[in-house]
Order: C-alpha cells, then structure tokens, then sequence
C-alpha cells in the first residue's frame, strides 16, 4: 500500500464542474477547510479531487466530479515536501478576479479592506480570515507587489478565499478615488498618527487601509486617504503584524457601529 500512488476513480468521471473554465494555470489547493470551502463555491471551477479513503467520506462530494483515491505518500508526492494536506489534494483554476465597481454596488455598508504592499501570504490568509468574520466587502490589493493564489494563501485562509471577494487594481491611489466617491470614509492605518482608530470612525461606510508591517503605507496611498489614525498600542511594542492589526482595526469598526 505504501508504494501505491492511486487506486482508481471513486465517482463519476467528469473532469470540470462549477464554475466556466479559463484557461489558467492548474491550482492545486489542500487542507480540510479549504478543499472543503472550495467544493461549496459554485464559482469554483473543479477539476479533480485526491484523497485518502478516511478523508473523502468525511465529504459531500459534488456529482460528476473526478475523485480519486491515494495514500498520503502519494499526495505527499503532488505537493512536495511536508504540506500539511490533511489527506486531500484538489485541482482546481484559481479564482476570478472581481471588479472593483461590482464589490462598490453590491457591498452595502460593510467596511472594505485595501492592502498596500502586504506581500506574505500567510499574512494575506489570516486577513481573509479576519475580513469574512467581521462581515468586510472586499479586500483589494494591486495587482503586483501582492500574492497570488497559491495552497498555501488558501490553506492559512482556512476556506475563507472562497467567502471574501478578493479584488486586484492596477493603482490604489485610482482605486481609492472611486472608493471615495461610492460614500466610503478612507481611513488609513498609521503608528505615527495623532488620532487613535475609533475616534475617527464616523462615518457609515469605512475603508481600512493597512501596509505592510515595517514599511506602513506608501505616501502617495497615505495622501488618498481621508485621515490617518493610529491603533492606541502599548510603547513597549513598535507595531502589530498587519494581519493582527487588520483584526483589530475590524473589530473597531464594528463595535462602532
């Protein structure tokens, strides 16, 4: 058994459900949480799933998808290395991109989270996370100087890649005008501000903007921003990771209203 990659076809042998194919590069994307998030979102597009015998009748599997059973030295062996699977390995494209101005109609009052230069993608994982907790509209990030989606994103996520519409623009000051015109307050985060976060939390509609951890937010960003406000941290600690920082900046917002 341990030298076995794959034991056949489980059910049915449809290559692609969900979704409409693009034609992208082949995501493989792994861990319970995620595989499982990803087979519940109908604008994924599905291609195949391999896992252990255990991990696969833990699942709902969709009709028509190719799922085949492997060991985990098999899975071991799709992945490379020490990748925490969990057993199960999906292929899958990655996700479509949204459209700025879509996520702007249709996000009502919930807060929107824009991210300048945040390039670790475990980092980008954990404010998925934090964003589909707390309700948030959107992360928006450029389209360069940020991750793409990779397992890893997906799996530090824990499915919630699949919950938060996750928007790439090619300039953040352009997309911050048009946030400023759809009724958003751009609010962005700074150690060095006067103001602490809640006191400036004043309007219904509020845009958080976070850099990275360090560098903080690039001037031109800062300058798009309606005002900068600092989280009220203690002198002993220069600064919060981004992705905890982003955590409490939502909290914030949403205890204030």
């Amino acid at each position: 058994m341990g030298k076995q990659i794959f034991r056949g076809v489980r059910r049915g042998q449809t290559k692609a459900i969900h979704g409409k194919p693009g034609g992208k590069s082949q995501l493989r994307l792994y861990g319970r949480h995620a595989v499982m998030a990803a087979l519940a979102n109908p604008n994924r597009l599905l291609m195949a799933l391999f896992g252990t015998e255990r991990a696969l009748d833990a699942l709902e599997l969709p009709k028509g998808l190719e799922v085949r059973v492997a060991d985990d030295k098999a899975l071991d062996k799709m992945l490379g290395g020490d990748t925490p699977h969990q057993g199960l390995v999906l292929e899958t494209e990655p996700l479509e991109a949204p459209d700025l101005q879509d996520v702007l109609e249709k996000a009502g009052n919930k807060p929107l989270i824009m991210l300048d230069q945040v390039t670790d993608p475990q980092n980008l994982g954990a404010i998925l996370r934090s964003a589909a907790a707390f309700g948030a509209a959107a992360i928006i990030t450029q389209d360069r100087h940020s991750p793409v989606e990779t397992g890893a994103l997906a799996k530090a996520a824990s499915g919630c890649i699949e919950l938060v519409p996750w928007v790439r623009v090619v300039n953040l000051s352009r997309a911050l005008e048009s946030i400023a015109e759809a009724g958003w307050w751009r609010v962005g985060l700074d150690g060095a501000a006067e103001q602490p976060l809640a006191s400036v939390l004043t309007a219904e509609r509020i845009c958080l903007v976070l850099g990275a951890e360090g560098a903080g937010i690039r001037p031109n960003v800062a300058e798009h921003c309606d005002i900068l406000a600092r989280l009220p941290i203690s002198d002993a600690v220069e600064s919060l990771n981004v992705s905890t920082a982003t955590a409490v900046a939502l909290y914030a917002v949403t205890v204030k209203h």
